[in-house]
């Protein structure tokens, strides 16, 4: 109560924001006349002086009024489009790095202009990020000519592009592109061997569109790149032809978990199958011989059981190609990992693909956090607000409309069947048609799409599809969605970006209709046309937007419902339900049934409450729940990995930086010898119990060196210490030797190029461990262990071993290694990197639902960390930063650190 009375008195914490905004708003408008009166030429060097004036002693937001009315005075002159007042705030609220909740219609695109002009002008780069290929050439194209009448250049990242083109997108002021590719982008960058062949820069400011899906429902599938492991093709095509064999008591499924596993009777039954068809020779299917076939079988049970083809995927061109089920496009060349999308291959009888291990993975929630600063715009981010704020650190701000909202919700119409749910949707369509008034109807599957068309098509109602199999053709469908009568199927309409405009989109039509060149008298004709279309629309109540289904995630009904009703027109939408929908079945309808029944509900009758409506919701804020606690999961794992992605990273960044890595592979080989000689000649022990054979062993192995141990170990009064630097000494003139055979440049080159390798084997090893760790580390909690902490416990131990392990083969290999000197070092880099970019690798995403089942590690030992020399204090510790420990130590003593300062 008292909340209530003080947010009556003071307003609410949004719109004490937005009133503090309005200040600097004003003075943009302030400065409109000012900034009107200047020709082309003087307010394109506006951003000249902007430059300047930030390299004096003005910010950003110094600027910030003058930027923002430079914008919209070059937007009324490229674009003919001025910015609201109300746009005016959203730029302000994405420029400090929130999110503005702006409705569907209310011009977002134009509003992003605003910060990323202002925050391009420092040259460092901003990226707009969007979700699919077409809105991101669509909006660069169009937004373009404002930051080139402004000097800016501006890149678009899509798919398909080489990396010269990805790098000369990048270098420009401001970068388009979709959340894939950015990400994508950046795992193949840590991949790279050399610098220049990178392409993105250091990261600066990014504004990401239709954030909530971006961020939150995308959020649970990490990008991951894979590479071939080996070919077990014959297997999945073994096992898909023997689970059609089992029976429904075999296996159990979830549908809200969306997992599926055998019962106990599904385990002996699926034995004696694979022992029929000769797959399973001796032993249980949990043999430890035998445990690869259980992960093929759990794959094929997944792939059978879980996935539903023109729902989870379709088949195109012999390949399986994922469908995103947020946005209803074919992912073309993404794949399920961990052998999946084989058993779907086999399942639908095509080309079954090598199987793939990962070489590098991300999330989003990981990957956005990269950005110094971030931004976010979307029509529903409000409901997610506490996400937002615990996750990713931003604050959502609701940016009011420009014209008051005069659509209809009407209450969803629940039906008992789906057969009389259909018949009253196409029963509605029809009478929308009647009076000219144009449909956009909602699926969730393409399968739903096509069933709804074939319905149509029996009562002859003229109709476009637009889902996986037609999205080529979705601007032109989207276009003319508004003409009087016309009635448009769409799978997933949520961020699909593209503005139906009712009566129909004019320029497109002269474009399609006239060509490059139109005839001035045919274009106003045809503008003509569209306007008496649009009166005729307006007169028939506006779009009319139907949903067949509720989706799990309420923002994307809602992003379906804000398709009509944009700045101020009228429209309605409604929502058509059945207690077969997947998720009225899978929330307990039994009981409604049971209930409507009782009731006597008459066939063809349909359930209309606002308790209904209510209901449903609840049910909605369960899945929704349910994937936020997948996310946060999901994070909590990746985290521990993200503190080890990021060394290895800045590791190899190091290493491509450096001129020479001999420092670091001297290092590396030291370390080795002392651990070799530590375990064969522990401390405090006698000599009788050296194991010199073994050391004898270790040397050939690791340094190739054919030394006289058992001899040294013979001489009077030797400790372990003299063994270890005739060891070092040794091996350190072995290696110098090398590279005064082969050339310094070579050896150079050799160091470096193995170094960066075996690092990324090593590096693919371990991410293959962790995978496994994953799997089965929820067991722990059998045994009253929490699996988050068993698991940061075992991968910080599993990275320490990496690097144990990469120090052990840098310092094998470079002492055995041999070169045969044919081509200068230029051509061998060159040779080297051809074949490594031949390696085939696919990108993915994958669903941590499906899956079955930090301490930061500075990863020192592997590379020096070095300080600028001027800032080292020999007096003051504070200032060495990380002293490797076979480092002479920063006092001045002449000792290595370990024996020094360093010592434990």
């Amino acid at each position: 109560m008292l909340g209530a009375l003080a947010k009556a008195i003071f307003g609410s914490e949004n719109e004490r924001t937005l009133k503090r905004l309005q200040k600097t708003v004003d003075a943009v408008n302030a400065l409109e006349p000012d900034f009107a009166a200047l020709d082309d030429a003087a307010l394109a060097a506006k951003t000249g002086e902007f430059r300047e004036r930030l390299k004096g002693s003005e910010n950003l937001d110094d600027i910030l009024p003058e930027a923002f009315a430079t914008v919209r005075e070059a937007a009324k002159r490229t674009l003919g489009q001025r910015h609201f007042d109300v746009q005016l705030l959203g730029g302000l609220v994405l420029h400090q790095g929130r999110i503005s909740e702006m409705k569907t219609g209310e011009g977002k695109t134009l509003v992003a202009t605003l910060p990323v002009y202002l925050n391009a002008i420092e040259g460092k780069g901003v990226h707009v990020v969007t979700v699919n290929d077409y809105l991101a050439k669509r909006d660069a194209g169009w937004m373009s000519q404002v930051y080139e009448f402004l000097g800016l250049s501006t890149g678009c990242i899509v798919h398909g592009l080489t990396d010269a083109e990805r790098k000369a997108a990048y270098a420009a002021d401001v970068t388009y592109g979709t959340n894939n590719e950015f990400g994508f982008d950046y795992l193949r960058d840590n991949m790279k061997f050399r610098l220049e062949d990178m392409v993105q820069r250091d990261f600066n400011f990014a504004i990401v569109d239709e954030v909530d899906s971006i961020l939150i429902d995308e959020a649970r599938t990490p990008l991951i790149i894979s590479g071939p492991a080996e070919d077990s093709s014959a297997t999945y095509t073994a096992m898909n032809a023997v689970i059609p064999g089992l029976v429904p008591e075999d296996y159990e499924k979830d549908e809200k978990q969306r997992t599926v596993a055998f019962t106990e009777a599904g385990q002996e039954h699926i034995e004696e199958l694979l022992r029929d068809a000769g797959m399973l020779e001796e032993g249980g299917l949990y043999d430890i011989a035998n445990i690869s076939l259980v992960h093929h079988a759990n794959q094929a049970l997944r792939a059978h059981h879980l996935f539903a083809k023109d729902t989870d995927y379709i088949v195109k061109d012999d390949k399986v190609v994922i469908i995103d089920e947020f946005t209803g496009r074919a992912m073309e060349g993404r794949r399920y990992s961990e052998g999946l999308h084989q058993a779907l291959e086999a399942k639908e009888g095509v080309t079954i693909q090598n199987e793939n291990q990962t070489l590098a993975s991300i999330t989003f929630q990981n990957y956005f956090r990269l950005y110094p600063k971030l931004a976010g715009m979307t029509g529903t981010a409000m409901t997610e607000a506490t996400e937002f704020a615990e996750i990713y650190k931003l604050e959502v701000v609701e940016i009011p409309t420009n014209v008051e909202i005069a659509r209809k919700d009407h209450d969803d119409e629940v039906y008992r069947t789906a057969e009389e749910k259909w018949d009253a949707i196409i029963d509605t369509i029809d009478e929308c048609r009647g009076k000219g008034q144009p449909v956009l109807v909602g699926t969730v599957s393409i399968e739903k799409s096509e069933l709804l068309a074939e319905l149509m098509k029996k009562r002859k109602i003229p109709h476009q599809v637009l889902n996986a199999r037609f999205h080529e053709q979705e601007a032109t469908i989207i276009a003319q969605a508004g003409q009087p009568g016309a009635v448009t199927i769409a799978t997933n309409m949520a961020g699909r970006g593209t503005d139906i405009q009712l009566g129909g989109n004019a320029d497109m039509r002269i474009m399609l209709e006239l060509g490059e060149e139109p005839d001035a008298a045919k274009a106003e004709s045809i503008r003509g046309e569209v306007e008496a279309s649009k009166k005729q629309v307006l007169d028939a109540g506006g779009l009319y937007v139907i949903g067949t289904e509720r989706h799990e995630s309420r923002r994307i009904d809602n992003q379906l419902r804000g398709r009509s009703g944009r700045q101020g027109d009228p429209g309605a939408s409604k929502f058509f339900l059945s207690l077969e929908d997947d998720l009225m079945r899978i929330f307990g309808s039994e009981r409604m049934d049971g209930m409507l029944q009782k009731l006597g509900l008459e066939k063809g009758e349909a359930i209309v409450h606002s308790w209904i409506n209510k209901a449903l919701e609840k049910a909605q804020q369960k899945v929704e729940a349910r994937n936020f606690e997948i996310r946060k999961q999901l994070l909590k794992y990746d985290d521990v990995m993200n503190d080890q992605r990021k060394v290895i990273f800045e590791q190899r960044k190091d290493i491509m930086r450096a001129e020479e890595v001999a420092a670091t592979v001297a290092d590396m080989r030291h370390e080795v010898i002392e651990d070799v000689v530590a375990r064969c000649i522990p401390e405090g022990a006698y000599s009788e119990q050296w194991d010199i054979p073994a050391l004898h062993e270790e040397c050939l192995r690791l340094l190739g060196l054919d030394l006289p141990v058992k001899d040294w170990a013979e001489e009077e009064g030797i400790a372990d210490q003299e063994i270890l630097e005739r060891i070092t000494k040794a091996s350190d003139e072995a290696m110098a030797k090398k590279a005064a055979n082969y050339g310094p440049e070579v050896m150079r080159m050799a160091e470096k190029s193995l170094l960066l390798q075996i690092l990324d084997q090593q590096w693919k090893e371990h991410l293959l461990s962790l995978d496994h760790l994953r799997q089965g580390i929820n067991l722990r909690a059998y045994a009253q262990k929490d699996p988050l902490n068993e698991y940061k416990r075992e991968a910080f131990n599993l990275f320490d071993g990496m690097l144990t392990g990469l120090r052990q083969t840098v310092t094998g290999v470079l002492s055995h290694l041999e070169i045969r000197v044919q081509a200068s070092p230029e051509e061998m880099e060159a040779r080297m990197a051809a074949e490594r970019a031949e390696r085939e690798m696919h990108e993915g995403r994958e669903d941590p639902a499906l899956q079955s089942g930090g301490q930061n590690a500075d990863g020192e030992t592997m590379v020096r960390s070095r300080q600028s020399a001027a800032a080292i204090d020999p007096n003051d510790p504070a200032t060495w930063g990380k002293v490797p420990r076979n480092a002479q130590c920063p006092c001045g003593s002449g000792k290595k650190y370990k024996q020094c300062h360093g010592k434990i």
